[in-house]
Order: C-alpha cells, then sequence, then structure tokens
C-alpha cells in the first residue's frame, strides 16, 4: 500500500470548486486515517529543490562524512558481534538548523561551499514556513476552525511558533540488521514537512498495526501531523508513530521542517471540537498544557508509548 499522494494546486484559486472540495476531501481523511501524505505541484518550485539536495549532499560529504565514519557509533557497530543489536541509538548524521543560531559558514575551509548551503537553505526555510501556514489552514478549514486558529495557537504565550530544520544524513550501514536508522517515534510538535531522498528508501510509518514504506517520489514534500495536532483536534487527526530503517547502500538524505508551537503556548482541545464531541473528551481526554512542558516530558519519553506523556503533563 503507498502511501497516500494530494496535488496541492487543486487547494488555489485555480482549481474548480468540485476539484477543491475532492481534494479538501481527501486530505482531511488521510489527516485522520494516515497522519501521513504527499505533496505534489506544492508551489516550491524544482530549481530550488535540486539546489537543496545539492547543497546538502554537497555539506554532508565536505562536513560531516569523514566524522561519522570515525564517531564512536560507528566503531561500536562494527565491534559488536553478530546476532546482538545496539540499543537506544539512531545510525543517523543530523544537523539542526534555525533563523537565529549560527549556521556553518567555513568549517575545515569550505567557505564557498558552505556559503551556498546557507543561502540555500534560508531560503527553502522560508518557502517551508509559507507552505506550513498554507497546510494548517487546510486544517483549520476541515476542522471547522476559524482560519489561523492552528497558527495561532502555535504563536500564543508571547513568542513566536519555533520553527527549526532537521537536516539528517543516513549513510550506508554494514550491518543495518543490528542498529535503527532513527528509533520509532511520534513527533512532538505540530505541523512537519519533510524533503526526503528521491532515491534510498527506508522511512516507514505505521498503520493498523503494520508497517508501510513511505515510497520516494522526486520533488514531493511529505506532511505529517505532530503530537500538538492531535491535541488541538481533539484527536481526529492522530500524530503517526513512524521509523527510519537503517540500509547497505546509499546514503539516504533527509530534510525535515518543524513548525512547533512556541514553548510558552498553551495547547488545549480547540473548544469548537469538545463542544462536538470528539474524539479525544470520551477515548482519552486531553489535557491543557503550556508545551515547553510538554517538551520537557518528550525528552525523556520520545520512543515511548505517547499517552503516558499527555498523562504526565495533565499532572504538571
Amino acid at each position: 500500500m503507498a502511501i497516500p499522494v494530494v496535488d496541492f494546486s487543486k487547494v488555489g484559486n485555480g482549481a474548480s470548486p468540485e476539484e477543491r472540495a475532492a481534494t479538501m476531501a481527501l486530505i482531511a481523511k488521510h489527516c485522520e486515517e494516515w497522519g501521513f501524505f504527499q505533496l505534489v505541484n506544492h508551489g516550491i518550485s524544482e530549481e530550488l529543490l535540486e539546489r537543496v539536495k545539492k547543497v546538502c549532499t554537497e555539506f554532508f560529504k565536505l562536513e560531516r562524512e569523514q566524522n561519522f565514519k570515525q564517531s564512536p557509533l560507528f566503531k561500536s557497530l562494527s565491534d559488536l558481534p553478530d546476532g546482538q543489536k545496539l540499543e537506544n541509538v539512531d545510525w543517523e548524521d543530523v544537523i539542526t538548523l534555525l533563523d537565529h543560531n549560527e549556521w556553518p559558514s567555513k568549517t575545515l575551509g569550505f567557505k564557498i561551499s558552505c556559503l551556498h548551503f546557507r543561502d540555500t537553505m534560508a531560503e527553502y526555510r522560508a518557502e517551508l514556513r509559507k507552505l506550513a501556514g498554507q497546510v494548517m489552514e487546510v486544517m483549520d478549514e476541515n476542522l471547522g476552525l476559524p482560519k489561523s486558529y492552528i497558527k495561532n495557537a502555535f504563536n500564543s504565550g508571547g513568542e513566536e511558533a519555533f520553527f527549526g530544520t532537521k537536516v539528517s544524513h543516513y549513510p550506508p550501514c554494514p550491518k543495518p540488521e543490528m542498529v535503527n536508522g532513527l528509533r520509532a517515534h511520534t513527533d512532538a510538535g505540530g505541523v512537519i514537512m519533510l524533503f526526503q531522498d528521491d532515491v534510498v528508501g527506508g522511512l516507514e510509518v505505521l498503520k493498523d498495526g503494520e508497517w508501510f514504506d513511505v515510497q520516494p517520489m522526486r520533488n514531493s514534500i511529505v506532511i505529517n501531523t505532530g503530537d500538538q495536532v492531535e491535541v488541538l483536534s481533539n484527536g481526529r487527526y492522530k500524530s503517526a508513530w513512524h521509523r527510519v530503517q537503517a540500509k547497505p547502500d546509499g546514503n539516504r538524505r533527509s530534510i525535515a521542517s518543524f513548525y512547533n508551537p512556541s514553548m510558552k503556548a498553551t495547547i488545549a482541545p480547540a473548544p469548537q471540537l469538545v463542544e462536538n464531541g470528539g474524539v479525544g473528551v470520551e477515548a482519552f481526554g486531553y489535557p491543557e498544557f503550556v508545551f515547553g512542558d510538554y517538551m520537557s516530558v518528550y525528552a525523556e519519553q520520545k520512543f515511548d508509548p505517547k499517552e503516558p506523556r499527555f498523562q504526565a503533563v495533565r499532572a504538571m
């Protein structure tokens, strides 16, 4: 079974009313049943996406690859006896990009390449931030919420929403059966937009007790909903469990951008959805909490079941 694919141009001004209604219904269905779907015709130019792929691949090779091969993780796997498995680690190299942190500029002397990386990724992040706003507005409409409800909730508490980009690579693994690429988890935040490798697979999502491949698709953007959207939607939209399998061949590139609440934002089920008898009230009862408190719990329990995380912040 393939992960659902949505033509996002069909929700824009150029779509007919019938096309738009059908596409909006598809997105609602995928948010409810999968928590994962792929967007094509999302409005980000092919030229920019090709540059992103190029600079991220170059950056890893010039700045990260050798260090990864010399890391304790690499050595631990090499020394591990057959039949055993490395636990509590991931076969992943990762850097995180934010608007205000110090981006790579001339590490190891590769000044020009790093400047291209910085400028290209800043341009890309600006486009992803706009796409996040559009996706959240679609969710607002499908949930029957006022326009910008989710965005405003994330930007509450006197601070702006958090927007970060995680640039990951999963290098070829000599013993893929003995280590996780990335352990199974749900995402803590809001709306996640993933630009994944065109060729090398490995990302899987859990649905109805079965793991499904998130098929590589050239220049698509994978959307998945995080724990905070599950709470705001009162359980109508579930955050999906997902993982990455280590692979013996190919260097998987994964660029995930997270539009999350500010650390001071208060998150709770939307009153309109509670009044309408949403899933959360009857089956679980989502608490009201400050996102920073949730992140404190998540940091310790990321790879554990999510329901105890909600219970823990309820008690704070």
